[in-house]
């Protein structure tokens, strides 16, 4: 019986010579702790969404302000000088900084609509002061000009589109008050 060494021969069966012990009783919860713990898990659950939405509503802290809208458009303005060479784009960049500015700075769905849907809605609008809407009108009818029915302008007339655009920008730009200046001392400085 060379093979079976560690096998015991039992009437007809062989059987391990090492036998384990019976083991315990299974841990067997109750329906009750399994409610408890899924209770603990929905309440841990809900404590880290309200935490997260409080972290997410809570004010930001104040950051440096960002260039305001007429400096974006001044800054793009000047960029689209470099598209002169090209009527047609340029007229396009040129009305599309105008037209973004405004919605910017007054709220108005300029980007959005038609020049002619734009001007109607405009009359009614107490955004822009008189002298402005004039120059508006002009500005986007001669953009459409050289947009839609191929107007070729000279350097000159595009240097009068670019002037209107800027000009627009500066004028209806909100005005910083200038710092309160402090009085001299009379009798001058010692």
């Amino acid at each position: 019986m060379g093979g079976l060494a560690g096998w015991a021969a039992t009437n007809t069966m062989l059987v391990p010579v090492e036998l384990h012990d019976i083991r315990g009783p299974l841990d067997i919860r109750s329906p009750g702790a399994w409610l408890r713990i899924a209770a603990l898990l929905a309440m841990l659950t809900a404590l880290l969404a309200a935490f997260w939405w409080w972290w997410r509503q809570r004010p930001k802290a104040p950051s440096a302000p960002g260039p305001g809208p007429a400096e974006l458009a001044l800054r793009d303005l000047a960029a689209a000088l470099d598209l002169r060479h090209d009527p047609e784009r340029f007229a396009t960049r040129v009305s599309e900084i105008a037209r973004t500015y405004l919605e910017a700075r007054f709220g108005l769905k300029a980007p959005e609509r038609t020049t002619e849907e734009f001007l109607a809605e405009l009359t009614t609008s107490a955004a822009l002061e008189s002298p402005h809407k004039t120059l508006l009108g002009e500005f986007l009818t001669r953009c459409d000009l050289v947009k839609f029915a191929r107007l070729e302008p000279g350097p000159a007339e595009l240097e009068e589109l670019h002037a209107a655009a800027v000009r627009l920008v500066e004028e209806t730009a909100p005005r910083i008050p200038a710092a309160p200046r402090t009085p001299e001392p009379a009798g001058g400085a010692r």
